[in-house]
């Protein structure tokens, strides 16, 4: 079986990796929204308040009001709500028990790694549902793509 690829504008990037250095020591989390047809598509990502309450240098979490108007806005602008990004912060990109289970199948999830406040990594998750075990996605990033 193959796995899945995920491309990600490079304005939708640069938000998520903006989003990691001014949340940090802090995880950040926001939606991703595009398309997909045969591979996804990113081009656009929406920061979202990490609402967890406590230490959110290793948690985040999004409120379901936050969710709500996420799939909201994906219908009233005729995108598609694809997944979620957060950071790692002096931390690999790499998904952990606490962010497998929690995940819904459907969606990707993007990992920013960001050490002492600079980008280190980025890399895309997706569970499988049968087995519920995160699948790496290949991720591409699209310089000046234009909609």
């Amino acid at each position: 079986m193959k796995n899945s690829k995920i491309s990600i504008s490079e304005e939708a990037l640069i938000i998520m990796q903006e989003d990691s250095r001014k949340a940090f020591p802090n995880e950040c989390c926001g939606f991703m929204y595009g398309n997909e047809k045969d591979d996804r598509f990113i081009d656009l990502a929406i920061p979202v308040n990490n609402s967890k309450v406590g230490d959110q240098r290793r948690r985040f979490e999004i409120s379901p009001f936050d969710y709500m108007k996420a799939e909201q806005y994906a219908i009233k602008n005729e995108t598609q709500l694809l997944g979620v990004y957060h950071s790692h912060p002096n931390h690999p990109a790499i998904a952990s028990e606490t962010d497998r289970s929690k995940a819904m199948p459907y969606f990707s999830y993007v990992i920013i790694s960001i050490l002492d406040g600079k980008i280190d990594d980025v890399k895309s998750w997706k569970l499988k549902e049968e087995t519920r075990i995160f699948e790496e996605e290949e991720v591409s990033i699209l310089e000046n793509h234009v909609v």
